[in-house]
């Protein structure tokens, strides 16, 4: 097993709260108990391109990350050196890079890479680990929360938190104006922060990936409210919800992007459907990217700090092609190769799916009902 002596740390994909928790935890960690040189590598993958970008970082270089959100060391989400993607005379060429990658990995004398990044980047590290044996350990991060075998990815709490104060901050807009607000999430494929900042901030009908809804019984639940009184109803739509039979709405394409499909659209598209269906007025809210920035939350920080620390004991143990990660409260890892280009999504048969329709909250796929009297009845959405 090679000494380690001087280790690399990249962040890859979209920003996300705690980025920089986790660049100082490593370098903390790797400075203080194993006395290893930390590179801090720029703009991901990008920085082993051309001319090295890089900076030995040390402790004074780290001070004050934990709570400021973003990554100091820039990211890119269109970086793939196997697949660079750029565009050249107006037509789209792809390069494979990942020599220069290799070679640069060498001219820098590192020893291990640390990789922050989420599904994609972890099938990027997983082929670097198996096509050109270069040491790396992930670490899972994604607000998304959709990276398989981790409890938890670093940067969801945030988001969750964050979308869930905009709802609060809706509340009193739709109560005051009877109307029907429509908040839409991130999140891609996986409904995860739609599902828990829609239950955390008490909305009526809640729109997820993982069960497709119909216009219909998104009509027939907010009549049903209107019928008890409820004269305004809050939808939580994540992104990637779409209708039964249908696609998810696509915003656009951008075609030099390892990820070239955009979602978005649905909050506009479906407040379009509820007109003329519905006696109140209906507005679309995109809550964007204020989810993915900021200041993370102290649950993100600890997180950070145990994810990243492990990250490098890793590397120490002469593990490669590994990702650290949470299960059961309890800090291990995992091979890459389990979950690189796989996605975690919301099991619709899941206690949390079962919890929030007890507490009368749509999902717009028509199955609002309870067991009284031993027979099936519908009910009404309440507020929080």
């Amino acid at each position: 097993m090679k000494t380690i002596k001087r280790i690399g740390i990249l962040t890859c994909g979209g920003d996300c709260p705690g980025l920089n928790s986790v660049i100082r935890a490593v370098t903390k960690c790797a400075i203080v108990e194993y006395g290893l040189e930390v590179f801090g590598i720029y703009d991901s993958f990008d920085g082993l391109l051309g001319i090295p970008k890089a900076r030995r970082l040390k402790m004074d270089d780290v001070k004050g990350l934990l709570f400021r959100g973003g990554t100091v060391l820039g990211s890119t989400n269109k970086g793939d050196p196997f697949e660079y993607r750029r565009i050249v005379c107006g037509k789209l060429v792809v390069e494979d890079l990942s020599d220069e990658v290799v070679q640069n990995i060498e001219h820098l004398g590192l020893d291990g890479l640390v990789v922050i990044g989420g599904d994609g980047t972890m099938a990027i590290a997983n082929k670097f680990v198996e096509r050109k044996g270069i040491p790396i350990v992930g670490v899972p991060k994604t607000i998304d929360n959709d990276i398989p075998e981790t409890d938890r990815t670093f940067g969801f709490d945030t988001a969750v938190a964050i979308a869930t104060e905009a709802i609060d901050r809706l509340q009193t807009t739709a109560s005051s104006h009877h109307r029907i607000l429509v908040v839409e999430t991130m999140g891609r494929n996986a409904g995860w922060i739609a599902l828990e900042a829609g239950l955390a901030g008490g909305a009526d009908i809640i729109l997820i990936p993982e069960i497709p809804f119909r216009v219909e019984a998104i009509v027939e639940a907010i009549d049903e409210r209107e019928r008890y009184g409820r004269r305004s109803t809050i939808i939580c739509a994540a992104e990637g919800a779409r209708p039964v039979g249908g696609k998810q709405f696509v915003e656009r394409i951008v075609k030099d992007s390892a990820e070239p499909v955009r979602l978005g659209g649905i909050a506009r598209w479906l407040c379009n459907e509820l007109e003329g269906k519905v006696r109140a007025e209906c507005r679309a809210i995109v809550l964007g990217h204020i989810q993915r920035g900021g200041t993370p939350t102290a649950s993100d920080r600890v997180l950070c700090t145990r994810l990243g620390v492990e990250a490098v004991n890793a590397l120490v143990r002469g593990e490669t092609g590994t990702m650290v990660v949470v299960r059961n409260n309890e800090i291990g890892t995992v091979p890459i190769a389990k979950i690189a280009g796989k996605q975690r999504l919301v099991d619709p048969e899941s206690d949390i799916i079962r919890a929030t329709r007890a507490t009368a909250v749509s999902f717009g796929d028509g199955f609002e009902t309870c067991q009284a009297d031993g027979r099936k009845e519908t009910f009404a959405g309440t507020p929080a």
